[in-house]
């Protein structure tokens, strides 16, 4: 993980997007390229940002109108009063946003032109899929990369020791300088790791996607991670995928888990097949 942090920090920085708002709620980002009735979604992972996803929303908008979320306590969008940083919290706050931002008749019809596609990276999959359980019809079709879904006391802790701002300062301070550069509008990069490796402790003890609720989201769904992703195995992607109803499992060999060395391009790819299940 420190090694994936270094390779984080020699990146260089994407030109930003114009953002939004809705509600307060959400910090959106939209990009300029409009392709049609089609809508993507694109949300971040853990300790990330819209920004960090702009090369993947510019590579989507030639199959949609692109939307790239800031969860709330991320990026440029701080947590509200009324809101939890929590899984249940950011599926809460992206409901009540895509509510606002589509017609009525959309949002609550579900007509298949109009429901958003979603592409989750990491933390951002298992936000799209527990919102998509507990609202059966809310997308058209998910695109998960690099998600963690066995989530345990003993696998949380182990994560959450990583969280440690002191560490991170003393041994990838130019990491630290990434984060806190990237975070300063929304409350600062401290407190959003402590909030992280609390939400981590919280899912250990309760995983959202049980089996049960997996088998509710019944639109199609791809379950994507690198081979050599040290946080998620195939083993435990394929598995996800044979418990949902309409799913397939794809390794995408000698790929990271950080979504900056992930090719746009097979994101794309990936997209464009969940488009085209049944």
């Amino acid at each position: 993980m420190i090694r994936e942090w270094v390779q984080l920090t020699t990146l260089p920085m994407q030109p930003s997007l114009d953002f939004w708002k809705i509600t307060g709620a959400l910090m959106l980002s939209r990009d300029v390229t409009q392709s049609g009735p089609v809508s993507i979604l694109v949300v971040h992972g853990a300790l990330g940002s819209a920004e960090q996803m702009e090369p993947v929303a510019a590579e989507l908008s030639d199959l949609g109108s692109v939307t790239n979320v800031d969860l709330p306590g991320h990026g440029s969008s701080p947590l509200g009063p009324e809101q939890s940083f929590s899984i249940d919290g950011f599926a809460d706050a992206l409901q009540d946003a895509l509510m606002e931002s589509l017609p009525t008749s959309d949002a609550t019809a579900g007509a298949h032109s109009t429901r958003p596609w979603v592409f989750g990276y990491s933390m951002g999959g298992y936000i799209a899929l527990a919102l998509e359980a507990r609202n059966p019809g809310r997308f058209s079709g998910i695109v998960t990369l690099g998600t963690k879904f066995d989530w345990t006391p003993e696998v949380a802790a182990s994560a959450a020791g990583f969280l440690v701002p002191e560490t991170i300062r003393e041994k990838v301070p130019k990491f630290a300088a990434a984060l806190a550069a990237r975070h300063a509008d929304a409350g600062g990069w401290e407190v959003m790791l402590q909030r992280t490796a609390a939400l981590l402790r919280e899912l250990g003890e309760a995983p959202l996607l049980t089996t049960a609720a997996l088998q509710r989201v019944t639109i199609p769904v791809c379950i994507a991670a690198g081979t050599r992703d040290d946080n998620v195995s195939p083993a435990e992607g394929a598995r996800i995928a044979a418990t949902l109803p309409n799913a397939f499992h794809e390794s995408l060999l000698d790929v990271l888990h950080p979504i900056e060395r992930v090719p746009a391009g097979v994101i794309r790819s990936l997209m464009r097949r969940v488009m085209n299940m049944p």
